[in-house]
Parts: structure tokens; C-alpha cells; sequence
């Protein structure tokens, strides 16, 4: 696994940027930036500390599907930090065997910095080296999303 590090200002206070990047008043804040991952992302859970979260969505042939996580810290306007333990695939879920030993535990950490009305986004994030081109590619565009969304 590899660690990846991306990052954005925006210009509004920190707590605003966190609750639209997590969807917290508005889910469709949330499906708006990660739309760029895949435009039927959303998420099924809470984000409270030690909670499970499926971030779900739909492939190209309608199958439901997508990650099974923990919510490892949630520090609000401050810090998440996501574990990622499986996937789904359906309705079953998988957490042991080859489709997830590899990366099951990896982490994905929302930081959020202020300073003078501009919040800095920090997402870092293990990947396996296969992903990194795609990731280099998306994670630009959802970031420029979520500003979009929030400085509107």
C-alpha cells in the first residue's frame, strides 16, 4: 500500500466544508463531490466514532455494491479519519479472503485547517499502487467539486 495526499482551499469557515463534505445537513452534498468516483455514490450509516459505514453506489450493469468501513475518529470541522474492513458485493458482505486481505485496514483521513476564513482539505489515503494514476486523476476533480458546492 501506498499513501496518497491531496488537498484543496476553500474559501469558507472549516465547519461549514466539513459538513458538506460529509453530507451531514444535506446528503446531496456528499453524492455531488464523490459523484466523481462514481455518479451513484452515496453512503448508508452514521459518522459517529466506531461506527460501521457502507459507502455504496451502482456499477455499469446495476449491480449495488461498495466499501465497508469504520468510522475510526470523526473530530468535528476538524479530523475523520475512515477504515476501510471490506466490501460489498450485493447484499453480501466480504471482510476475509483474497478480494480484501490486501487492503482491508487501510485508512482514509479528512484533515481541516483554517486560517482566516480559507479551510485547507487535506485527504490522505492508502492505496495500492495500481490506483494511484486513477486517484491522481479524481481526487482533483471531486475536491474542485466539493469547493464549487460549498463557495456557491
Amino acid at each position: 500500500m501506498k499513501k496518497v495526499t491531496f488537498s484543496a482551499q476553500i474559501k469558507a469557515p472549516a465547519q461549514k466544508v466539513y459538513e458538506a463534505m460529509l453530507g451531514l445537513n444535506d446528503i446531496s452534498t456528499y453524492e455531488q463531490w464523490t459523484a466523481e468516483f462514481n455518479p451513484t455514490s452515496t453512503y448508508k450509516g452514521n459518522w459517529n466514532k466506531g461506527e460501521k459505514m457502507y459507502f455504496v453506489g451502482t456499477d455499469e450493469n446495476g449491480k449495488h455494491g461498495g466499501m465497508i468501513s469504520e468510522i475510526v475518529e470523526n473530530t468535528p470541522s476538524k479530523f475523520v479519519s475512515i477504515k476501510h474492513i471490506g466490501m460489498l458485493d450485493g447484499e453480501t458482505e466480504i471482510t476475509t479472503g483474497e478480494q480484501v486481505d490486501f487492503w482491508a485496514g487501510s485508512l482514509e483521513n479528512y484533515a481541516f485547517q483554517e486560517t482566516n476564513g480559507i479551510t485547507t482539505v487535506t485527504v490522505e489515503m492508502d492505496t495500492a499502487e495500481d490506483y494511484i494514476d486513477y486517484f491522481n486523476g479524481t481526487w482533483p476533480k471531486a475536491l474542485n467539486t466539493l469547493k464549487n458546492i460549498v463557495e456557491s
